[in-house]
């Protein structure tokens, strides 16, 4: 099958193979394709078809409303051409993609668990390979229908990829009877082999940003948080900045990171980790903080939160709760990075 040539309305273009998504082909060709999730869960790729066929991976899309498909609108992420296209899409050159996501092949080296349902696995891959420090990718395993979307955990360390033989590490946390993540967890063993697709994502680190930080975190919402924090550390920033980490959960088996921290120079000086659960048990042990993580960032980040930084992820309703308590804290949008999973 041959390449296709989609067209936009200002007549601008790119070319998208036969088994790529308009999405993501716009990223590769140097666009600034909108797009958050890459998996057809927020709607920020909606696009109108105006001419030509595409084949849509993912019909049942929970972003598209009914008012959506009667207008004839689809996600780019889900759709593949099986033709020459032309598309009404808004595309901002201001927020083209930084590093150019790739298509690259990755061997699984090693795997270890951070928490009771959160497994750490490592890839090498085989080509140089870049990130910003938040980023995600997407991780097509043998056996599963969709790539998935998993955050990694680590930094991209520079003079690895000038050689050739970076590591691409993701926390990923098991979902109960979840196709993808039942395979990593049961048949993934060290020498798979498969395609990761990236680096993506716009919640990565701003290290020209002279404010503070605080990290939110719940779940597997961890891994970007942590290279986060490893970002900080290797730029040096944290000689000057401080960095307050909130790591949430229900109870005291969901918290995980604070190993990785405390191998981070500044670690309980300008860097503080504040675990927090939301159903404490009777007669439990926890010493640490209850309630949920959006207060008790709020309250680690004092009288001035809009003084802060502010990165987060984890499950949904918690991102909502936090993205919202800032809100009406003041805080200024642009100081909010983070990107919606479903």
């Amino acid at each position: 099958m041959s390449d296709f040539h989609i067209q936009l309305e200002d007549g601008t273009g790119f070319t998208c193979g036969a088994h790529d998504t308009l999405t993501r082909a716009g990223l590769r060709a140097g666009l600034a394709m909108p797009y958050e999730c890459n998996a057809g869960g927020c709607g920020t790729c909606r696009y109108e078809l105006l001419s030509g066929d595409v084949e849509d991976r993912y019909p049942d899309a929970p972003a598209l409303t009914e008012r959506d498909r009667r207008k004839g609108r689809r996600l780019g992420c889900q759709s593949v051409p099986r033709s020459d296209l032309r598309v009404r899409i808004n595309v901002e050159a201001c927020a083209a993609a930084t590093p150019v996501p790739r298509r690259l092949h990755a061997t699984l080296t090693g795997t270890s668990d951070i928490t009771h349902d959160i497994r750490e696995f490592r890839f090498r891959l085989d080509e140089p390979a870049p990130f910003l420090p938040g980023q995600y990718a997407l991780l097509e395993i043998p056996g599963v229908d969709r790539p998935r979307a998993y955050s990694m955990s680590n930094i991209a360390d520079v003079a690895n990829v000038a050689d050739g033989s970076g590591e691409w590490h993701f926390q990923i946390r098991r979902v109960p009877q979840g196709r993808a993540t039942t395979a990593l967890f049961e048949r993934a063993e060290p020498g798979m082999q498969l395609v990761i697709d990236g680096p993506y994502g716009n919640a990565f680190l701003r290290e020209d940003v002279a404010r503070d930080i605080v990290c939110v975190a719940g779940g597997s919402g961890l891994s970007p948080m942590l290279s986060i924090a490893r970002g900080m550390a290797a730029s040096g920033a944290l000689a000057q900045r401080r960095l307050r980490f909130v790591m949430g959960g229900r109870t005291p088996a969901d918290i995980g990171g604070e190993e990785q921290l405390r191998a981070l120079a500044g670690f309980g000086a300008n860097i503080t980790f504040h675990p927090a659960i939301s159903m404490p048990e009777p007669h439990s042990r926890w010493t640490g903080a209850v309630g949920f993580a959006h207060d008790i960032a709020l309250a680690e980040a004092g009288e001035r939160p809009a003084d802060h930084e502010w990165y987060f992820a984890g499950p949904p309703p918690m991102v909502m709760a936090v993205e919202s308590s800032l809100r009406n804290a003041g805080v200024p949008q642009q100081q909010l990075h983070f990107d919606r999973y479903f």
